[in-house]
């Protein structure tokens, strides 16, 4: 097999790579506004339970945000309704508008010219990377979807890249990974992948950029 015919795949970053959004300036306020109106009662040292880890897990799991939340409101014996009330809490707290960064679709369009395409995000809420896809009308752009509350690992966890590997079907040598975060994206390195560092060179130039990547 030539270089040219060299099979890749690339996984895409989300938040602060192909979007911008906003986050909540106060987290802990924002989810327990969205809890007050979903009738559950929120503790008078909320933000201080919201800070305080309850969940032990092992380094580079990722903790399920709403089960957080849960855990912080049981500590004190506060009611909740249901893990599907706490799941909705969170998630209209974090659900905020989203742009599409200028060059985005043209680094994707690049991509699925040499192979499988996907999102790996580090994300603890449910469901919000999927949010963000549609909002932003790419939800049915990529092969792979991973968020790393659904992976169960972070990135720069290798365990994180090696599950978007195997799910676009490639070698974790072969992925290509785009971020902004040196230090997470970055994390590929570990498997024997490739970054692609928006700190390192523009959106704009992630075309050209694969290209060289593919040639080698």
């Amino acid at each position: 097999m030539s270089n040219d015919d060299r099979q890749i795949a690339v996984t895409f970053d989300l938040f602060g790579t192909l979007v911008s959004t906003t986050r909540p300036e106060d987290p802990a306020g924002a989810v327990a506004e969205e809890l007050r109106a979903r009738e559950v009662s929120v503790p008078d040292n909320w933000c201080e339970l919201y800070a305080t880890p309850h969940v032990e897990i092992e380094p580079g799991m990722e903790l399920p945000l709403p089960d957080h939340v849960r855990a912080a409101l049981e500590e004190v014996g506060a009611e909740y309704g249901g893990e599907d009330v706490v799941t909705a809490a969170v998630r209209a707290a974090f659900d905020r508008r989203a742009e599409l960064r200028d060059g985005a679709t043209e680094a994707i369009d690049a991509a699925n010219e040499y192979g499988r395409v996907g999102v790996l995000s580090n994300c603890s809420v449910p469901g919000l990377v999927e949010r963000t896809l549609e909002r932003v009308e790419l939800g049915d752009r990529f092969d792979a979807v991973l968020a790393s509350v659904d992976v169960g690992y972070r990135k720069p966890d290798p365990r994180a890249f090696e599950a978007a590997a195997d799910r676009l079907g490639v070698d974790p040598t072969a992925l290509v990974h785009v971020g902004d975060d040196p230090e997470t994206d970055g994390g590929i390195e570990e498997i024997g992948g490739t970054p692609i560092l928006l700190g390192d060179v523009p959106l704009s130039a992630v075309p050209t950029r694969l290209s060289e990547v593919q040639s080698r």
